[in-house]
């Protein structure tokens, strides 16, 4: 019996994927639940697990645009495991043998002697040209009938509009369809939103001399780090609720605010970038967060993240510091409204109680869509970012560390 695979709905609003990759060949036998292909849609990279244990028959290729619910291979359930190795197609019949006709070769036409003629370069002269990478037919000789003399090519200098003798070549590879939508939806957002960013610095030390102090008890307790990314959410997650209208977006001719924080989170996966969502992290500790952060950025990297996992969130963190970024203006993830980009840490002068010190400081960013928020509250909302993460103990943990941290 052959049953019929088809593609299974990835998600709502998404009617055809991408065949990335068969991770099988037709004639292959497939247990049952075994991952045989990647299929791209425009929001994840998903695999596709074989519906039955049996011998499959490929039915698209690599490449091609496929509907939600079209055949994409064949698998013979009536087939017998092989023993000893998977089963394969027959090998194509061997072509019939053509009778080879004997052409003389042509009469061999005399060696020409070289010459010191125009433009050629005496030995001498073809090492030194070598070596600096000049092709001789770019020199003009001064040596008897247009030689190229040793001097000529020591004085010689290669010309800027014409290529070395380097490689020069290039590669053409189609874009995922993942990564054509993500293409499209950052033209539409330079294009359909008042786009603006502010910026601001953060004296990181206060975060430093916690991490310092309490990491190594935090990590044996929880199993996870004390990074800055449950400081920066806590700290994003308390500004949204001081400017509501940041934690809003446009839907027509309406403003649709929530009283919830949904904080999406950028995260380099191996098929580019994906923005996981942490669900209500106004409900999670410093340990909530750090786990959600951990979780999620396992299962992207690992390519298991699912459209759900990515769908939704009311504002998003970037963090371009982890690539070296000192400072960038990160785009708005639609159709939110701002995003917050972090950037590397790096020990700069500061004044510090009347007193030049050296601090580590670390650039932030806020980019939002003018058309919803106000330069009063884009403002505001990042100077209330930067005071919780420079008073972290009194803004984000209540004045109480070991309740905070859950020690």
């Amino acid at each position: 019996m052959a049953l019929e695979m088809k593609v299974p709905s990835p998600g709502e609003s998404i009617t055809e994927v991408e065949i990335a990759q068969w991770l099988v060949e037709t004639g292959d036998y497939v247990e049952k639940d075994q991952a045989i292909a990647e299929v791209d849609s425009d929001k994840a990279t998903l695999e596709l697990p074989a519906e039955a244990s049996g011998v499959i028959t490929l039915m698209a290729e690599e490449g091609d645009a496929v509907a939600v619910g079209q055949v994409v291979c064949l698998i013979d359930t009536d087939a017998a495991k092989p023993v000893g190795g998977e089963s394969k197609p027959a090998p194509a019949a061997e072509a019939p043998k053509v009778e080879e006709k004997k052409v003389e070769a042509p009469a061999p036409t005399p060696a020409k002697t070289e010459t010191y003629a125009t433009g050629t370069a005496s030995p001498a002269a073809k090492k030194v040209l070598a070596e600096k990478g000049i092709d001789a037919s770019q020199v003009k000789g001064t040596g008897r009938d247009g030689r190229i003399t040793k001097a000529d090519a020591i004085d010689a200098k290669p010309s800027m509009g014409t290529p070395g003798l380097g490689s020069r070549g290039e590669s053409r590879t189609k874009l995922s369809m993942l990564r054509r939508k993500v293409a499209e939806r950052l033209v539409s957002v330079k294009n359909e939103t008042a786009m603006l960013t502010t910026f601001n610095e953060v004296d990181m030390q206060p975060i430093f001399d916690l991490r310092s102090e309490y990491k190594e008890t935090f990590k044996a307790k929880h199993g996870v780090s004390l990074g800055f990314m449950s400081f920066f959410t806590l700290a994003c997650v308390r500004a949204l609720q001081l400017f509501p209208a940041v934690n809003s977006m446009i839907d027509g001719k309406e403003m649709l605010s929530y009283d919830f924080q949904d904080i999406s989170i950028a995260v380099s996966g191996p098929k580019g970038l994906m923005v996981p969502v942490i669900r209500n992290a106004e409900n999670l500790s410093f340990r909530g967060v750090e786990s959600e952060v951990k979780r999620l950025a396992i299962r992207a990297r690992e390519g298991q993240i699912t459209v759900d996992e990515m769908t939704g969130g009311t504002f998003t963190i970037t963090n371009g510091g982890v690539f070296g970024s000192m400072l960038s203006t990160p785009i708005i993830n639609p159709p939110q409204s701002a995003i917050l980009g972090m950037h590397n840490i790096v020990e700069r002068p500061i004044v510090r109680d009347g007193q030049i010190v050296v601090a580590p400081i670390m650039y932030v960013a806020l980019s939002y869509d003018h058309r919803i928020i106000d330069g009063k509250e884009s403002v505001g909302f990042l100077v209330a970012v930067k005071e919780a993460l420079e008073n972290p103990v009194e803004l984000l943990m209540d004045n109480n560390v070991t309740k905070a941290l859950e020690l």
